[in-house]
């Protein structure tokens, strides 16, 4: 099966390849599925290395559309400068690339299910929460850690778009998992302040 996820993601990214587009032009174009696909979007160059500047710009963006969900809106909407931005052609390939990688795996384990808790309203909002809660921990100052709340924030994306109600389910398991692990590097550095030498 191939996802509506793993297509439209491909199709965006194909295009900006070759002709670069805002923000804006990729939410009027997808409309309500504009939420998850440039959250999902803004999130998987986290996964990579990034050009000065880029990671201010796509954290806010995907905070901006998240709390929007949480707020149960229906109609994306992004500050001028976010929605201005415009993917670099080669950032643009290398995601193409790697997404085929990931998207072979989620194919074989994603499908409608669970539709009571995948169609229900509050879920939707529930989704924004999680994904909102997740990118204040993705902005966050701390090294090495963006693929663990960006792997969390692409699994909601993916079960929000392809209304898999299991795999949302998964999703807040491994939201709450990831915000143990900050917990427990944020108290491992607290600790860390506290044991280094006072000089006078």
């Amino acid at each position: 099966m191939h996802l509506k996820f793993t297509q439209d993601i491909e199709s965006l990214l194909s295009r900006l390849t070759h002709q670069p587009l805002t923000l804006r032009d990729i939410l009027t174009e997808t409309s309500e599925r504009g939420f998850s696909l440039v959250i999902g979007l803004l999130v998987l160059p986290f996964l990579f290395p990034m050009p000065p500047g880029a990671s201010s710009v796509l954290g806010l963006g995907c905070l901006v559309l998240s709390v929007q969900m949480a707020l149960g809106r229906r109609k994306p909407w992004l500050p001028r400068k976010v929605a201005n931005f415009r993917f670099p052609p080669s950032l643009s390939l290398k995601l193409l690339k790697n997404l085929k990688r990931v998207m072979r795996v989620l194919e074989k384990i994603v499908r409608p299910r669970w539709l009571t808790v995948a169609e229900s309203p509050k879920v939707w909002r529930w989704n924004g929460c999680c994904m909102s809660w997740l990118t204040l921990l993705l902005i966050l100052p701390f090294p090495f850690t963006n693929p663990m709340p960006t792997a969390a924030i692409l699994l909601l994306v993916v079960a929000t778009l392809e209304q898999d109600g299991l795999l949302m389910c998964v999703g807040y398991g491994l939201t709450a998992l990831v915000t143990l692990a900050f917990a427990f590097i944020a108290y491992v550095l607290w600790q860390s302040t506290h044991l280094l030498p006072i000089s006078f």
